[in-house]
């Protein structure tokens, strides 16, 4: 795996690149917190299947469903913590009842088998008793042998369904830590691995430690025994609390060069949108992006309000980045974005009129209208987003992964938008029209990921950028750089470019774009593509380039208004929009990982 981190230091591409669509944050029957709202049936088995275009039985909804566009790979990515508790319990396995505490289990699961006696067990042995009993507890239930018996099953049906080349399953979980009081510090990890790989190790969970610099150094333990490579995927940094990209490390210690070595080198990527909001920027915090209130959620895990902090978003981060690389010498927030579910129905559900949810609780339509019950997750509050988009050489394992591993993919909150973006200084604004984009980008520049240093005199950074619509969504409205930078006195700017645009629009005397239009019809839900954009193309040249400021830059593809599944509930169910306390339309929107400029110091 060395060569490979070299070749992202180095900014490197490979030669010739395919798209492929996937999912890297799905849960099953496998996770606990899934079971216990509803999803009792949907493996993990299932899920890979669903998310291959096979159809499976869903018991909420009495039939069978299949999903309309299959995914080119997923990981499913069941909590370490109690993976397959229930499932263990259902099939009555002979390691954990063998245990006084999976017996004591077991009896609460009989009495009350659909909605967790047997978590009320397990969490109230965590919670409740003296610390002796909580720790012969957790010996027994979260042994090495019981969680092996759980992860073998995530390993085989991962197994059963990889096909090399049309189809690539990754192994991976989820580590679900949670600090003060609800406040997210979630990862996804994802292994570059075969199954004898996998097998070679448990899942580390947020009940080994709570600290991310514990699972950095498990991995990097795990690597070096057995070759395995990792990933950490941050998600849901938005409800953070301001911990997922401080300034400090979990000790509250300014961060130092090597916290910011082992952060870039185990987190290249964050997931920047899925179902519980979006975690780009927030509008409270970037107050001249129009289009910043974009699926903010702006509640913890456990419910409780929670206020626009830095620390809890992407854009923020990758100009903390800058500022911790201009003090210590490295980068913490080097990362690509990435978007993916973070459904708990196993289902990977991402179209606005096909929406299945988070939970299986919600499927049904009658349940999302708010009523008396306490509601963490509305059904309405959450997005039908989103999807990770990768540049790779080949659909197998090892090419997903080394193009994750370089961050040469990008987010998108559902529709597959098509996105290019290279940086490099030769580009030349007829690049743009280039019957074959990518052949120009990797001759000339970098790919999205990489970075940029040692400009030559008299020359700013170019984005040579080419997007195209979803042929199943709406046109394009415009195409957008966002740039961060550091000026001489080490403070922190941005500022969005708008680059791109559809219908000939002419920006007013302030340099302001005028909005695309809204097609949608809020009595049938329907819209037309009589506005925006198939395509749009274009070298962008940074006006604001000084050579000794670092800065990054990373694109935002916006389409023209479209329904938002909350619409389209309302008009089903014959009840006014507003009743659903979201918005009618929405414009999705995709997000290319950055490219950095560096100056030579």
């Amino acid at each position: 795996m060395v060569p490979l981190a070299q070749s992202v230091a180095q900014g490197n591409g490979p030669s010739a690149t395919q798209l492929f669509w996937g999912e890297l944050h799905l849960h099953t029957n496998h996770s606990l917190d899934a079971y216990i709202t509803a999803n009792t049936t949907v493996t993990p088995d299932m899920a890979y299947r669903y998310a291959r275009g096979i159809p499976i039985q869903q018991p909420g909804l009495d039939r069978k469903i299949q999903i309309r566009r299959p995914l080119d790979f997923m990981a499913v990515t069941d909590h370490a913590e109690m993976m397959g508790l229930f499932t263990l319990l259902n099939r009555a396995d002979e390691t954990l009842l063998a245990t006084p505490w999976g017996r004591r289990a077991m009896a609460a699961h009989v009495r009350d088998p659909g909605r967790g006696g047997a978590m009320s067990v397990t969490t109230a042995g965590m919670a409740g008793p003296p610390a002796p009993e909580l720790q012969e507890m957790m010996s027994q239930v979260y042994s090495d042998a019981v969680r092996s018996t759980a992860w073998s099953v995530e390993i085989e049906a991962a197994e059963r369904n990889y096909i090399p080349g049309t189809f690539t399953t990754m192994f991976g979980w989820e580590w679900s830590s949670v600090v003060d009081g609800g406040k997210n510090l979630h990862r996804v990890v994802v292994a570059n691995t075969d199954a004898e790989g996998a097998a070679s190790f448990i899942p580390y969970s947020s009940q080994d430690s709570q600290r991310p610099e514990d699972l950095w150094a498990w991995m990097s333990a795990t690597r070096e025994r057995t070759g395995v490579d990792f990933l950490a995927i941050p998600h849901n940094s938005n409800i953070s609390g301001g911990l997922m990209f401080q300034m400090t490390d979990s000790d509250g210690q300014p961060i130092s060069a090597a916290y910011a070595r082992a952060r870039q080198s185990w987190e290249p990527l964050v997931e920047v949108t899925q179902a519980k909001g979006t975690s780009e920027v927030h509008p409270e915090i970037a107050t001249n992006d129009e289009f910043a209130d974009f699926e903010i959620r702006r509640k913890l895990l456990i419910g409780t309000p929670t206020p626009a902090d830095e620390g809890d978003y992407a854009r923020s981060a990758l100009l903390r980045g800058l500022q911790i690389q201009d003090r210590t010498g490295v980068n913490p927030y080097n990362f690509g974005m990435i978007g993916s579910t973070d459904s708990h129905t196993g289902l990977s559900s991402v179209q606005e009129n096909d929406f299945y949810g988070k939970l299986v609780s919600d499927i049904p339509l009658s349940q999302h209208v708010i009523g008396p019950r306490p509601v963490i997750f509305p059904a309405w509050e959450m997005g039908a987003s989103g999807r990770v988009a990768a540049w790779a050489e080949e659909n197998t394992r090892a090419g997903i992964f080394a193009a994750l591993r370089r961050k040469e993919v990008y987010a998108t909150t559902g529709p597959r938008i098509a996105l290019r973006m290279f940086g490099g200084f030769n580009f030349t604004a007829a690049d743009a029209d280039a019957r074959d984009i990518a052949a120009v980008g990797y001759a000339r520049g970098i790919p999205m990921g990489g970075d940029l240093t040692a400009a030559p005199a008299g020359r700013a950074p170019e984005l040579l950028i080419h997007a195209v619509k979803d042929p199943l969504s709406g046109n394009l409205d415009r195409v957008q750089v966002v740039k961060g930078w550091i000026d001489d006195d080490g403070e922190a700017h941005e500022r969005i470019y708008d680059v791109a645009w559809s219908d000939g629009r002419q920006k007013d005397r302030a340099g302001h774009l005028p909005a695309v239009g809204n097609t949608v019809d809020l009595e049938t839900g329907l819209y037309t593509n009589s506005i925006g954009a198939v395509q749009l193309a274009t070298v962008w040249t940074d006006p604001d380039f000084k050579a000794d400021q670092a800065a990054f830059y990373y694109v935002r593809v916006l389409e023209i208004p479209t329904p938002r599944h909350s619409l389209l509930d309302a008009i089903a169910l014959g009840i006014d929009v507003a009743q659903t306390g979201q918005p009618a339309t929405i414009q999705e929107r995709a997000y290319s990982s950055p490219i950095w400029y560096t100056p030579v110091r």
